[in-house]
């Protein structure tokens, strides 16, 4: 096994130099062909195999480890820090990429701000305010950068509805991910699914910057599934899983998604996203009618097995196949977001968002199903 991890070692250092030192070389040519987004991803995806296991020894070196308990599915402690190595190879690919606008440099500040954050909550434990109180920070810096929901129509204080229902999506977006980041694998697969999803939309419609920072993230989260993957060497943490989360947030706004249909264009970035943010919503209901959340701090400390991945373990599926299930879903969800972008009339746009409905109401039976074999029937 040692043996084995060396040779990636020294492979991605390999691929890294072949990418990296030549003028020209690979870079040029992935411009030339049109393959530019691939050159990011490969550097974002190699530079995480080597970034992953130094993060996972800083994490064990500074006592940023997350050890077993009851609400937890792992029996050992493990390091927590996996998102410095995320964070790190993303950066390294979007900056390499040297192309840059007022949105992308909002996205990077957010984004380092989520990650600092998620960082010193995983080493130190931060209360649930001042994860709160930084996460709008976040959020209103990529507003103030320029990123923000946009309306088909002319309302009343605009600005200010968009400004507040941005902050809103993204620190939904950004705690819907730290949610699902309860099982090996789950959060970085779901990452990787969902930024290819949108790197995929974004070249099919020409809207390269919103690739290229997708396929950065996609690489990263691939890369990092070599040490997430079951049993996970090291985890994400919070400076990961709400990284992640934030920046798929941010590509939502980021991206056009139609300009001749307001159904189309609030629907993509919702069913690209749809599984964490069914999961957040559900979930939040629920624990505000059983009685188990009634402020915004309850909601962000509460830590329950009431999560979709929980209800499937129940079910009896084991965490790869938990975790392949709801990759299927997500997928056949996004499938759904990229066709009905060429859906070429009004009924077949509503026949598609249809089959999404119905694929969420497979996801409520098996919640339903999964609480019924709990021992609290409450959740």
């Amino acid at each position: 096994m040692t043996k084995r991890r060396d040779g990636i070692f020294f492979f991605a250092v390999l691929a890294l130099l072949v990418a990296l030192l030549p003028p020209g070389g690979f870079s040029a040519w992935t411009w030339t062909e049109g393959l530019r987004w691939s050159y990011l991803f490969l550097i974002s995806m190699f530079a995480v195999f080597l970034l992953a296991p130094l993060s996972g020894r800083l994490a064990v070196r500074i006592g940023a480890v997350d050890m077993p308990s009851a609400r937890k599915v792992h029996t050992s402690p493990v390091p927590r820090l996996g998102g410095t190595a995320v964070y790190l190879a993303f950066m390294a690919a979007v900056l390499r990429n040297q192309q840059f606008s007022l949105e992308i440099y909002g996205i990077m500040l957010g984004g380092t701000i989520i990650f600092v954050l998620g960082f010193m909550d995983d080493w130190k434990g931060l209360s649930a305010g001042t994860r709160l109180f930084w996460q709008v920070a976040a959020a209103l810096v990529v507003t103030f950068f320029g990123l923000q929901l946009s309306f088909p129509l002319k309302l009343p204080f605009g600005l200010a509805l968009s400004t507040v229902l941005s902050v809103i999506w993204l620190v939904g977006i950004t705690n819907a991910f730290n949610f699902m980041d309860g099982i090996d694998g789950l959060a970085s697969t779901m990452g990787a699914v969902c930024a290819l999803l949108f790197l995929g939309i974004g070249w099919n419609s020409d809207q390269y910057p919103l690739s290229f920072i997708s396929a950065a993230l996609a690489g990263a989260c691939i890369g990092f599934l070599r040490t997430n993957w079951r049993p996970a060497r090291v985890f994400l943490g919070d400076s990961g899983s709400t990284f992640i989360g934030f920046i798929l947030g941010c590509l939502a706004l980021y991206g056009s998604w139609a300009t001749d249909s307001p159904a189309v264009s609030f629907s993509t970035p919702l069913l690209v996203l749809g599984i964490p943010i069914f999961d957040i919503i559900y979930t939040t209901v629920s624990r505000i009618r059983n009685g188990s959340v009634r402020s915004v701090k309850d909601w962000l400390e509460y830590t329950g097995k009431d999560h979709f991945h929980h209800r499937l373990l129940k079910l009896g599926l084991s965490v790869e196949q938990t975790v392949g299930f709801i990759m299927l879903l997500n997928i056949c969800l996004g499938l759904g977001a990229w066709t009905i972008r060429h859906a070429a009339s009004t009924l077949g746009t509503w026949l598609l968002l249809t089959q999404s409905v119905l694929i969420f109401l497979i996801v409520v039976f098996l919640m339903v199903l999964g609480r019924e074999l709990t021992s609290d029937k409450k959740i």
